[in-house]
């Protein structure tokens, strides 16, 4: 696994929430205004029940900008603590990026996990655009499998519906 600077992933992670959150607000935003833009009372009344799902949409994407909200929070609170460094021999722990190895019915197959609180499957792209990491949370199956495992252990996870058996061969 080549080096990969951390605090450059999570500038990177930290980018794309703010982009979710401008999202979110532009989206509360113009649902809020759809709701109101209703134009006369009796159209107001007869298209009620589409101001009311205009409202619910608004309030969906309030909530999902508050939940960025926290997640840039909790972002920020590890940059501030400072990323732990992660022995090359394990035991995984937050902060930890593996490489891991599966085989199946097409193949060997190579991914690498980047394991912090939040962010839950965002792509990452390694530097100079080569190759991408997954962020995952130790509450996913994959990341509650790897806390704790060093290289060379095998975690299985059932993903949809599918067990997969995973390799640690790496831990930065």
């Amino acid at each position: 696994m080549p080096l990969l600077d951390k605090n450059a992933l999570l500038a990177q992670l930290v980018d794309r929430l703010h982009q979710s959150d401008r999202l979110a607000h532009r989206a509360e935003a113009d649902a809020r205004e759809a709701a109101r833009s209703l134009a006369t009372e009796s159209e107001k009344k007869e298209d009620g029940r589409a101001a009311i799902e205009y409202g619910s949409l608004a309030t969906g994407q309030a909530q999902r900008a508050r939940r960025v909200h926290e997640e840039l929070q909790a972002l920020a609170d590890l940059q501030k603590a400072g990323l732990p460094r992660q022995p090359p021999k394990g035991p995984v722990a937050l902060g930890a990026i593996v490489d891991m190895s599966t085989e199946d019915d097409e193949g060997f197959a190579e991914r690498t996990f980047f394991l912090l609180p939040v962010g839950a499957g965002t792509e990452l792209t390694g530097p100079g655009g080569d190759g991408f990491l997954s962020v995952i949370t130790p509450s996913s199956p994959v990341g509650r499998a790897l806390m704790g495992r060093r290289p060379g252990d095998t975690i299985e996870v059932t993903l949809a519906g599918e067990v997969r058996e995973w390799t640690v061969l790496e831990i930065a």
